[in-house]
């Protein structure tokens, strides 16, 4: 049997989110916490480590947004809002914050399962293109300093780029290190002859 999804409930109303704790756990759904609007919930998602984080209220404040995008930013989660507020801009703040689906006109249990899914496959969706913007940033950034490094070889050596990168490669190769982090090393240690 499959683990259940560990969720934490976050409502300004005590009642409504009893009534969605229910319609979560008759979905398979594990409610590891109930808390607040006014509560620290950045330090709660530290604490507890919940799947995912659920919130009911009426409008999201500005706390609340700044909350959700501090999770996003430290303990990336999926994050879904329902809200009675269906303005443009306070949608568009919502998902800029990180929120996976933004849910407007209330709750029906039978759309719980089908809105968590949604959720989760598009807060995966977008961590793997945030994942690849980091890997291509970081191989452009290598690529710039092995090229830096290629041409101190080049001109200390007099030689070609490709005789350079061989040089760089085998000093990695030699080192056990990664051809950008010898690379760094040729260009400090260039830079102290300079």
């Amino acid at each position: 049997m499959a683990e259940k999804l560990r969720v934490m409930l976050v409502d300004e109303e005590s009642g409504r989110s009893a009534v969605l704790e229910r319609a979560l756990e008759d979905n398979g759904y594990e409610v590891v916490a109930r808390i607040g609007t006014d509560e620290d919930l950045l330090g709660k998602v530290r604490s507890i480590q919940p799947d995912m984080i659920i919130i009911d209220m009426q409008s999201p404040d500005r706390d609340t947004l700044e909350s959700m995008h501090m999770i996003n930013r430290e303990q990336p989660k999926p994050i879904v809002m329902f809200a009675e507020n269906s303005d443009n801009v306070t949608i568009a703040d919502a998902v800029k914050a990180g929120v996976s689906a933004y849910v407007v006109d209330g709750l029906n249990a039978k759309r719980i399962k089908p809105i968590m899914e949604v959720a989760i496959a598009r807060f995966r969706e977008f961590q793997a293109l945030k994942d690849e913007l980091v890997k291509t940033k970081t191989d452009l950034a290598d690529r710039k300093v092995i090229d830096k490094a290629k041409g101190i070889i080049m001109t200390q050596r007099k030689c070609t780029e490709d005789d350079a990168y061989k040089a760089l490669r085998k000093l990695a190769m030699d080192r056990n290190e990664k051809l950008a982090d010898v690379a760094k090393s040729v260009i400090e240690v260039a830079k102290l002859f300079s």
